[in-house]
């Protein structure tokens, strides 16, 4: 289309230009017009998201994760006290769940569980989506769905368009082994699709399959994980259709990815090995804070051009001059990210993850809320925790136009992904979801240690 446009306008510059140059110039301006609306960048909409909600006879009480754990590790009283600690410490409440297959003593999950555990996630969340929508699966034209872990044949997008008998035509993708920021990828990756497929859905789904993942080793730096990742998982519907726009609840303005693989140690900070006796898990290095950390300052660093006004600019630029130039004996100036967001939702990695990023934007405990009351109540559901945060906002009566929502996310390779959204209108307080039946009971206070 714009390779026509071109040429047809070339044919009418050269045929205008022998007659009468105001046609020309008229021509020319024109032109100009025509190029710059072919090439900008389409909008991209979130009409809305739907969060998986666990049946309750999936819960893990603190009290039964403690006793399953001495009766599964009953010749390793050490890792189970380690756990123990961790479980203390971790921010998780009464409420988080696991999959049916990981609650039998001792778990033996199977690739049949694990697809059980998916149906039944990723089925929940989409049929929820279509009914909140009111579109049907026909309407859909991008399927992008992104797990880490588990890998099936067909793929997991298969999967989706055989349940819902999606047309023939839909394109579809299936991410794996991103981690937990693989969801912010998958809405850059449906973000970009919309940019060459008008008039377009894309249905988004992010998830984290836990069943077959469980690890029943004992190396210490695979135990972690047992202790934070939860059931969870979400669906998101995302447009670029004009007739949708007026119904959609954000717009898209800015996805930032950042990738640090190229160095040695984050490459290797989170990785899916085998311990010395063969079991399978994800191992956690001692430095993944520290390289989480150095991630995020690369990627504000490059978001903060986008988002932040002009004088927090400037003063960082001048704090920079200052150091490196001037060489003046200063602290580095972090710039003021409450004066460019209104709400955060921060990847529920862990309580030390949103330690650190609090502290080190100095966000308030109001900001932090939606993430810390989403570790609480569901725990680390991977990449899915960034909605459910999101409906944590929405729950509360906090959505207001013309908001501005940072979602961050950190995972293997070592990545940090930041997306940013503007609501649309003023967000009424959903009567379903996630939160419904719960919200009223939250925010809570966590404690540093929680004891059986």
């Amino acid at each position: 289309m714009l390779k026509f446009a071109k040429v047809a306008y070339e044919h009418l510059i050269i045929s205008s230009s022998q007659h009468d140059p105001i046609i020309s110039f008229s021509l020319l301006i024109i032109g100009m017009l025509m190029f710059y609306i072919m090439k900008k960048p389409k909008p991209v909409y979130l009409l809305d998201f739907a969060c998986f909600r666990p049946p309750p006879m999936y819960r893990v009480p603190f009290a039964t994760a403690n006793e399953h754990g001495r009766i599964i590790l009953a010749s390793q009283p050490e890792n189970v006290e380690f756990q123990l600690k961790i479980f203390e410490r971790a921010g998780l409440g009464e409420e988080t769940s696991l999959p049916g297959a990981l609650h039998y003593i001792p778990p033996t999950p199977s690739l049949m569980d694990a697809r059980e555990e998916t149906e039944m996630v990723v089925f929940s969340a989409v049929d929820s989506l279509f009914e909140q929508t009111r579109l049907k699966p026909e309407d859909i034209d991008i399927v992008i769905m992104n797990c880490s872990l588990f890998v099936a044949t067909p793929s997991l997008s298969s999967i989706v368009i055989h349940k819902y008998k999606m047309r023939s035509n839909v394109k579809s993708y299936s991410l794996s082994g991103m981690g937990c920021s693989a969801g912010l990828i998958s809405i850059d990756l449906a973000k970009h699709l919309l940019q060459v497929h008008p008039e377009s859905n894309a249905l988004v789904i992010s998830t984290e399959i836990i069943t077959p993942n469980s690890y029943l080793g004992s190396e210490r730096s695979m135990l972690l994980p047992n202790v934070l990742f939860r059931m969870g998982g979400a669906a998101i519907l995302l447009t670029n259709k004009r007739c949708l726009s007026n119904h959609a609840k954000y717009s898209l303005l800015h996805v930032v990815r950042t990738h640090k693989g190229a160095d040695d140690k984050s490459y290797g900070c989170v990785t899916q090995t085998e311990d010395k006796e063969g079991y399978p898990g994800v191992a956690l290095s001692q430095d993944l804070m520290v390289i989480a950390a150095k991630s995020l300052k690369s990627n504000i660093s490059t978001l903060g051009s986008l988002v932040l006004p002009l004088s927090e600019q400037l003063s960082f630029l001048f704090n920079l001059l200052g150091r490196k130039v001037f060489k003046l004996n200063r602290k580095p100036y972090i710039p003021n990210f409450k004066k460019a967001f209104d709400h955060y939702c921060i990847h529920a990695g862990g309580r030390a993850v949103l330690d650190a990023i609090q502290e080190s934007l100095k966000l308030s405990d109001e900001h932090i809320e939606a993430s810390r009351m989403t570790l609480y109540r569901w725990g680390n559901t991977s990449s899915s925790s960034v909605w459910y945060e999101m409906g944590y906002i929405e729950a509360k009566g906090r959505m207001k136009k013309g908001d501005r929502v940072w979602q961050i996310g950190f995972g293997s390779g070592f990545k940090c992904n930041s997306v940013v959204w503007k609501c649309n209108r003023d967000i009424e307080i959903p009567k379903s979801g996630a939160w419904a039946d719960c919200i009223n009971r939250y925010p809570v206070s966590v404690p540093e240690i929680v004891k059986d």
